[in-house]
Parts: C-alpha cells; structure tokens; sequence
C-alpha cells in the first residue's frame, strides 16, 4: 500500500496520500469526524510524532467523498465525514495495512513518550525542578562539546567527574556505577 514500508517511518518521511487516506478512513470507521478531530486524534495516538497539516487532510477527505469512500454532512461552516458501505469495502480489503501504520503511529507515539520522560528527569509535578535539571543537562552538553578534541589527560579527568556525577546520581560508589571492564588478553 502507499509508500509505507511497514515498521515505523523510514528516514523521518511522513505518511504518503494512499497511507493518509487508509488510516483517515480507519478512523472514520471507528466514528464519524471532522477535519479538525482527524488531525488531533493522529497527533495523540502518535504522542506528537505526526501531525499532519490541514493540506494533507482536507484534501484527503475531499478526494475520499468524490470517490463514494466518505460521505459529508454540513454542520454550520463545518463538515462531519462518516465512511460509507464502499469505504468499509476498501478499508476491509486493506486493514492489515491500516492497522500496520496506525500500530506504528502508537509505537513512535510511545517511544516518543519515553524518550520525554527521560529528557525531563523529573516528573511533571514540579516544573522548576525540571527545568533546572534541564539547564544543567544543556550546561553539562555545552561543556562537553567545548571539551571535544581535548587531550588524553584532560579526557581521562572529564570521565572521571562524570563516573562521580553517575554514581552520586544512582546512590551508589563510582566503582559500582561503572561497566565491568573486560580483561585484556
């Protein structure tokens, strides 16, 4: 189907108009929408990763009610889509596509949400304490990189501040909070 190599997106690529349209009527089959409601129901089943622009939607809509797939209802200056008897035969006929790409959406949707969690270092319940371990995260990333190229010596004591800092953070020695080294041979 469409441009989707199954799995997640490829090379950052979003969803082609044949994918956008597949999944548009998966969710018309759950419940009629509009417009507005597509595009927010896929940005929260992909945590943020995707949300496409009213360009890709409405255009998709429109095609899919001049093909017979979805069929409109003028709600005041909006329209509610519902899926007809011949969208359910197309969608019935490619689920297994649908449902690969939207169960994609909610993998990257929940990668998404750990990769935040991690970055945040803090829950949500105190925002000054998460903003301060995010200037120290940046100040730390800041220094590190004007280090880059340093020589072996000044290398060797950056690790060794950084073991302290990880074993200081975890509450343990910073033996401990180290890797196994392997013995050489």
């Amino acid at each position: 189907m469409g441009g989707f190599a199954g799995g997640d997106f490829p090379g950052g690529r979003k969803l082609d108009a044949i994918d956008i349209q597949l999944v548009i009527l998966a969710l018309l089959a759950e419940r009629p929408a509009h417009g507005y409601e597509l595009i927010k129901t896929l940005e929260e089943r992909s945590g943020g990763f995707y949300t496409p622009s009213p360009g890709v939607i409405y255009p998709a809509l429109t095609y899919l009610h001049e093909i017979g797939y979805a069929s409109v209802e003028q709600q005041g200056t909006r329209k509610l889509y519902s899926i007809t008897a011949e969208g359910q035969a197309h969608l019935a006929a490619h689920r297994a596509d649908a449902e690969a790409i939207l169960d994609a959406l909610s993998r990257i949707g929940g990668r998404m949400d750990q990769v935040r969690e991690a970055f945040a270092g803090v829950g949500d319940s105190d925002a000054g304490a998460s903003d301060e371990v995010h200037r120290a995260r940046h100040a730390l990333k800041h220094a590190l990189h004007r280090k880059h190229g340093c020589n072996l010596e000044e290398a060797r004591r950056i690790v060794k501040i950084l073991d302290r800092a990880t074993a200081e953070i975890l509450g343990t020695t910073a033996a401990s909070s180290q890797p196994e080294k392997q013995k050489e041979v």
